[in-house]
């Protein structure tokens, strides 16, 4: 039962993160707030087009899943992130508005 009860749990993933990754329009640096209250995840994510606010946020075990709503050149993107928490790393796969699909690592901000 024990063991059931401790893959529910979700990973610590509270405070800021940090990635760089390539896109088809470039390299790409962001910043992540995270706040984590039972499963829900909220906070923002920060780039050279702004800082959005995250939306549609979980985290159950190691599994993370979120939304980010870009505004880019005056078109909102519907930026989905899945992603898997290991440690201080979290490896995510962003779908950006069924357009391009994007692998990136974000890192714990020490």
């Amino acid at each position: 039962m024990f063991a059931f009860a401790s893959l529910a749990l979700a990973a610590d993933v509270s405070g800021k993160w940090t990635a760089s990754f390539e896109t088809q329009i470039g390299t790409q640096n962001y910043t992540y707030e995270f706040k984590v209250d039972g499963q829900k995840l909220t906070g923002t994510a920060k780039s050279m087009n702004g800082e959005t606010q995250i939306t549609e946020g979980k985290v159950t075990g190691d599994q993370i899943t979120f939304v980010e709503n870009l505004n880019f050149q005056d078109m909102l993107l519907k930026i989905t992130y899945t992603g898997k928490i290991s440690g201080d790393e979290i490896k995510f796969s962003r779908d950006v508005a069924g357009i391009a699909t994007e692998e990136l690592v974000a890192k714990r901000a020490k």
